[in-house]
């Protein structure tokens, strides 16, 4: 019996990115098939409901239904359906559940719900038979094959491009900005080896590290906050760029590891006055992203430049690699993390 070597397994799907990338552009057809049906009965509002990475997911298409389809978006609370019983009137309302395992009890519930109550309800989901497909009327498959490491990896990639696939064909876009994602993430993981390596180095031993982005990348920092915490146990907290400028910058000092998340766009320069800011209290600052140059920091980690709704999919890529570096580093093992199931059942 051949013996796994701690994080063998994320290391491996980290790496499948690109191929999986692909391969779902090539499957577009499926996704526009079931925005048509959206389409045909264009919704007042979205709603989304997610738990975990998928809820960081649903955050970015938050951003994509606003700015993209025009519509008010939200991102719900499990609770006030399963916990407390709440049955708002959801006629004319898109209601988008997303879960990569399909099989969390108050997703399902949730979503069960909002069917009565009139919504239109779509799965996002990497498990076809999943309870949770069975409870929704339509349903959009991430197709990013089986994930064996506890932290998401490949399936919080590929479950961004299925939301942007199916918001973009919701207007009648035919996802031609991400044709060639797959070679972009290719370029990504490649072109950022280098400095994967120096911050792994550079952070092996900090102990508290902040993650701050806006706008669509907003997403990424909170799924890096996310990947610290669970594979290298850090004190990992995620601000929006503006959020942090709104209190939480008093906390910064020169013991703090700010991971700043800098693509090209209005998000991406929106987030100058954060980093001069966290610059002036000492911080040491890694930015990330396709503006990684152009900003204020210690470390810069480069990201292949696409259009700003793509971004998100092409920035965690570095920021998994290192997640899975300072494990390593710190003797752990990221595809096994203390206390972690790969499906986490809530209600």
């Amino acid at each position: 019996m051949t013996q796994q070597h701690p994080g063998e397994h994320m290391a491996a799907e980290i790496s499948e990115q690109p191929a999986v990338l692909a391969g779902l552009v090539e499957r577009q057809a499926g996704i526009a098939e079931v925005a048509e049906k959206v389409s045909q009965n264009p919704p007042r509002f979205a709603l989304l409901a997610a738990r975990g990475s998928s809820d960081h997911a649903a955050l970015y298409a938050k951003y994509l239904i606003e700015v993209l389809l025009g519509l008010p978006a939200g991102l719900v609370s499990p609770s006030t359906a399963t916990l407390y019983g709440a049955r708002p009137d959801l006629r004319d309302v898109l209601f988008v559940t997303v879960s990569q395992s399909g099989g969390s009890p108050d997703l399902i519930e949730v979503t069960e719900a909002a069917r009565r109550q009139g919504a239109l309800t779509v799965s996002v989901t990497n498990t076809l038979d999943s309870p949770l497909r069975a409870a929704a009327e339509l349903g959009v498959d991430i197709g990013a094959g089986v994930e064996k490491a506890v932290a998401a990896t490949k399936t919080y990639s590929a479950t961004l491009l299925a939301l942007y696939l199916f918001i973009d064909a919701i207007r009648g876009g035919q996802g031609a900005d991400a044709e060639k994602l797959g070679e972009l993430a290719q370029q990504t993981l490649d072109g950022a080896a280098e400095g994967v390596q120096r911050a792994v180095d550079r952070y092996r031993f900090v102990d508290r590290v902040l993650t701050t982005g806006r706008g669509y990348s907003y997403a990424t920092a909170l799924e890096g906050s996310l990947k610290l915490a669970e594979t290298s146990y850090l004190a990992a907290r995620a601000y929006s760029g503006a959020d942090l400028l709104h209190g939480p910058v008093a906390a910064v000092d020169g013991e703090t590891a700010v991971l700043a998340v800098t693509s090209a766009g209005p998000g991406g320069r929106a987030m100058a006055e954060v980093l001069d800011a966290v610059g002036k209290r000492g911080a040491d600052v890694l930015a990330v992203g396709s503006a990684a140059a152009e900003v204020p920091a210690a470390l810069r980690i480069p990201v292949a430049p696409s259009a700003e709704e793509l971004a998100p999919i092409l920035e965690i890529l570095p920021v998994q690699r290192i997640a899975l570096g300072l494990s390593l580093a710190r003797g752990g093992d990221p595809d096994s993390p203390r206390g972690l199931l790969k499906v986490t059942k809530t209600r």
